[in-house]
């Protein structure tokens, strides 16, 4: 399946770099724009499944127009383009919903790699958020019980799929598929797997 993806870049030389990598690639460009309002709008209209933003657009800087693709409720994932003097937003970035992100000046070998790493993050949000919501609908859970649960899964996901990369050299990709598949073999939660992995209970 082709992925589709936005660009919002408000160079253009670097825009039309994108724009080649990612066609040479195999990928869908549905929009580009320099701007970060126009990105919004684009992903509302073209609902990508990536959207790769510059930190500092007109319009709209790029966290900015993060947070408003986070509140579209849309399954997207979000690449942010950052200079070096700014690695102190990467934090901030996060918080916006941001999957990952890439360091200006960039090389062709990098952007595909950082793609991979936004969308892997996500999926692995998204499969996180669809247990949690079912768990709240199969057993009527309180919204902020859910909330706080989903919290403490991503939390011991994370650390287990640490471990499985640590001890078995797997990738994070690899990592939670091990986790989730053997969920879903078993019919166990997710967290119920991460605490057995960080136990030393299961192993690949």
């Amino acid at each position: 399946m082709t992925r589709r993806v936005v660009i919002a870049e408000d160079e253009a030389i670097i825009r039309l770099d994108l724009k080649e990598i990612l066609l040479d690639e195999g990928y869908d460009v549905v929009g580009e724009t320099g701007r970060g309002d126009e990105a919004v709008e684009m992903v509302r209209d073209h609902q990508p499944d990536l959207v790769i933003l510059d930190v500092k657009m007109p319009g709209s800087d790029g966290l900015a127009a993060a947070r408003a693709i986070q509140g579209l409720g849309l399954k997207v994932a979000v690449l942010i383009l950052t200079a070096f003097s700014q690695r102190n937003l990467i934090d901030e970035a996060r918080d916006a919903g941001v999957a990952a992100y890439l360091v200006k000046p960039f090389q062709r070998i990098e952007l595909i790699p950082a793609i991979n790493q936004a969308m892997a993050r996500c999926e692995q949000e998204w499969a996180i958020d669809a247990e949690a919501q079912q768990a709240a609908s199969d057993g009527g859970v309180d919204p902020r019980a859910s909330a706080e649960d989903k919290l403490e899964t991503r939390r011991l996901v994370d650390r287990a799929k640490g471990v499985l990369m640590e001890r078995s050299g797997m990738s994070e990709s690899d990592a939670f598929g091990f986790i989730q598949k053997h969920a879903m073999g078993t019919r166990s939660r997710m967290i119920d797997v991460a605490r057995q992995v960080l136990e030393g209970a299961l192993a690949p």
